[in-house]
């Protein structure tokens, strides 16, 4: 069965950017642009809006990147189950984690699932923590790892690997400062430093909690997205950050910046793994949650 056409076009769909999706796929823009062509030509619709800027879907576009979602997924299930019939495991899972998670917990995840089913390729993409979870949904990413959010979407699985403390961080050549935020009660200075924080996700959601209920309106100096980039920040003397303290444990940056020891301490992430729940019957991502708790405990 081709599926070519429909990888094709989903991948164009999702990036909506004819160079990046023909690099992904390994095919020229031309290439691509005739693939395109040739399925808008057999539906006889237009599923893209191109100009020199941008490109769009149309509204037939979205209806065609649902579908072919479902049936990729579904041959991929299907041609699993079959090869699991005969003991021969092969295809392909997405990971989506941060630049910390993929040094800090697949080498323990990956190594025994890659010895048990080494024709299970992994394709590993990296980014924002706070996407973790949309990526699933959004069937962008079969697994990914990231914070437990404090309301888990019904469809999706969870299973927790640490937990890790959220700490205010500020440059490590600024006692005075460093001293002054370390009394949580002293509002005019949290009010008057340069905050750096995540532009969205748990870590901002539970920022924003703290700085209410200390009755402190924020100066924040920049949104950023990725902890690992507010680390760099505030080591260079930008202001003060919000990180998960396995972040700034696994910095080479670490020595650059201290932990202001603030109370109410925030509340620590739970981070885990995630995928859809329906997914969990597909033969690929079973393998690969039926051996997270060994992975795990060792």
């Amino acid at each position: 069965m081709d599926t070519k056409s429909l990888q094709h076009f989903l991948t164009l769909a999702d990036t909506l950017h004819f160079s990046r999706a023909s690099a992904a796929c390994h095919v020229s823009p031309s290439t691509l642009s005739r693939t395109i062509k040739q399925l808008e030509d057999d539906l006889g619709v237009t599923l893209f809006i191109r100009d020199n800027r941008s490109v769009t879907l149309t509204p037939e576009g979205q209806r065609l990147q649902a579908y072919a979602r479902d049936t990729l997924s579904q041959w991929q299930t299907l041609r699993s189950s079959l090869q699991a019939d005969q003991h021969q495991l092969q295809g392909e899972l997405s990971m989506y984690c941060s630049v910390t998670a993929s040094y800090s917990f697949l080498y323990d995840i990956l190594s025994r699932f890659r010895q048990t089913h080494p024709r299970i390729e992994i394709k590993l993409h990296t980014g924002d923590p706070a996407e973790a979870t949309q990526r699933v949904q959004n069937n962008t990413e079969d697994i990914a790892i990231g914070a437990r959010p404090d309301q888990l979407p019904s469809e999706i699985a969870f299973r927790p690997i640490t937990r890790s403390p959220l700490v205010f961080i500020a440059p490590a050549d600024q006692p005075e400062l460093i001293q002054q935020l370390s009394d949580s009660k002293n509002t005019s200075a949290w009010q008057h430093t340069p905050m750096i924080l995540s532009e969205s996700g748990l870590a901002r959601k539970r920022s924003d909690q703290w700085f209410r209920q200390q009755g402190i309106k924020p100066r924040i100096y920049a949104q950023v997205a990725g902890n690992e980039a507010i680390v760099s920040m505030v080591s260079l003397g930008f202001g003060v950050g919000l990180v998960p303290q396995i972040v700034l444990d696994n910095s080479p940056l670490a020595n650059r910046v201290s932990v202001l020891h603030t109370t109410p301490a925030l509340p620590a992430f739970e981070v885990g793994i995630f995928v859809l729940e329906k997914k969990l019957r597909h033969p690929l991502i079973h393998a690969f949650w039926s051996q997270l708790d060994t992975a795990i405990e060792d």
